[in-house]
């Protein structure tokens, strides 16, 4: 008894102690809280009892009813059992240990497949403006004009866009996209055929979901876009590396026991990383491999907006009625890439299969955003905000040009960039590529190295140089460190 009472005063001076402490917290929170630390450290062992509530509340100048509130609330989690007759006890609440109890942080152990996910998104997080591939201008983005579209559809939003919907996308930014993508794309398209996502991996995601098992190949470029990449590599199919030459992905490359694709992903337009375009033979041979394997392309089109030397080349969806294509877009690297919005122009027969999954899987939503991207388009704020995008990218490539001159002319390669948003930089070998890297880092300067883009190592060294997002200053201070690195660093300077 002498026991049971030194407890239950121990305990009442632990409480003290804690209400002691300031706190914005309600008292019935404060209480709560505290016992339920004492009884999950072990302090409070199972079996023992709790003071009366009459006395805690005395103890602690409480109300009973708020001491009863928190009992209640630990009698309802499973902390506390209340006996009948004899009060409030601590439960034995936790499990019988078949392994001795440790106070180290659990292991948090990855399969396989999320491990190499990983190594897919090694460089995601490390930006620095000057060089960060695939991230748009935002500091030229119409900000003001953007905002009153959406606060436009804010106040006129019906009841309908906050529920689930399942259309596939707001039929007004359908209709306002398939314009668009007929005139500047030259893609076969209805609005109805056109199913929005939250941005292309979403896309990938559901592409690899509906048309491939595990196991299933697709054929991927080499080197190719490490996003879609993991995707794939999440879904269980089995990547086969296809060659990129100056022509674009080599079909014709591949050996003739080469596993039959149930889908093969190409960036045509401007492939990604090298920037080169797939060459009109390529892209029929192609078309003809796709059909002849029941396989299905998926042709990404990120940035085929911004081409400079000539107008933008026609998405390869359209060159035959019957293409097993289907087309990938995104609104991130036009706009903002913190928008997620995507979109797929399917085949009619993949119409409903793919709206029915996508509501199941990912649900839809962002219809004010819908609404007002809408607008964007119908109003030509996009095509005005493109044309001048493409200005601003032709200036700051040419500006990242001049910067590099001073290694290009003792030997430093550069992509010909005749569209997009970066360049690529060969160098020499894997070791000059690891170094720059590592002397990047320590300038705080994040450079992506080109060899990760392959899926079979050892990838050919380089690296993948965006332009976009920095400004014309960050472009030149940038620019003349790398020359003056990669100068250093093979002894020509």
């Amino acid at each position: 008894m002498r026991q049971a009472n030194d407890t239950r005063l121990w305990i009442i001076e632990a409480l003290g102690m804690r209400f002691a402490e300031p706190s914005h917290e309600t008292l019935s929170q404060r209480l709560y809280v505290a016992l339920r630390e004492l009884i999950q450290q072990g302090r409070l062992a199972p079996g023992c009892a709790l003071p009366s509530s009459r006395r805690l509340a005395a103890a602690l100048g409480l109300g009973r009813n708020t001491v009863l509130t928190a009992i209640d609330r630990l009698i309802a989690e499973g902390f506390l059992l209340a006996r009948s007759g004899a009060g409030v006890f601590v439960a034995d609440w936790q499990p019988t240990r078949d392994v001795p109890d440790s106070s180290e942080t659990p292991s948090a152990r990855l399969s396989q497949r999320g491990a190499r996910i990983l190594d897919f998104s090694a460089t995601l997080g490390e930006r620095h403006a000057a060089f960060a591939p695939g991230v748009p201008a935002l500091d030229c983005l119409p900000r003001e004009r953007w905002q009153r579209l959406l606060r436009r559809h804010q106040q006129r939003a019906p009841a309908a866009w906050f529920d689930y919907p399942t259309e596939g996308g707001l039929p007004a930014l359908r209709e306002a996209l398939c314009d668009y993508l007929r005139l500047s794309r030259s893609v076969r398209c209805e609005a109805g055929r056109i199913l929005i996502t939250q941005g292309a991996q979403q896309g990938f995601e559901l592409i690899a979901r509906l048309l491939a098992d595990p196991g299933d190949s697709v054929w991927m470029e080499e080197p190719g876009y490490g996003g879609a990449q993991a995707c794939f590599h999440s879904a269980g199919l089995a990547m086969t590396p296809v060659p990129v030459d100056e022509a674009g992905m080599n079909v014709a490359s591949l050996p003739a026991n080469a596993p039959e694709p149930r889908l093969i992903y190409v960036t045509p337009s401007h492939q990604y990383p090298s920037g080169v375009t797939l060459s009109l033979p390529r892209r029929a041979a192609l078309l003809e491999r796709a059909k002849r394997h029941d396989a299905w392309i998926i042709e990404d089109d990120y940035d085929s907006e911004f081409r400079y030397a000539s107008a933008p080349i026609a998405a390869m969806q359209g060159l035959r009625e019957d293409a097993r294509v289907i087309y990938v877009g995104t609104f991130s690297k036009v706009l903002y890439p913190g928008m997620r919005l995507g979109y797929l122009v399917l085949p009619p027969a993949l119409v409903e299969p793919f709206r029915r999954a996508n509501a199941r899987l990912h649900r839809e939503g962002q219809y004010v955003i819908q609404a007002a991207l809408a607008d964007f388009m119908a109003e030509g704020h996009f095509g005005r905000h493109v044309a001048r995008m493409r200005e601003r990218y032709r200036g700051r490539q040419a500006r990242l040009r001049a910067a590099l001159a001073p290694a290009v002319e003792k030997g430093l390669s550069l992509s010909d960039g005749q569209a997009g948003m970066h360049l690529v930089a060969g160098v020499d070998s894997l070791e000059l590529e690891e170094a720059l890297v590592a002397r990047g880092r320590k300038a705080g300067i994040q450079l992506s190295p080109l060899s990760r883009f392959y899926l079979e190592t050892p990838g050919r060294p380089g690296l993948v140089l965006g332009y976009a997002a920095a400004s014309e200053e960050a472009i030149d201070t940038a620019g003349a460190w790398l020359a003056t690195a990669w100068l250093e660093l093979t002894g020509r300077g």
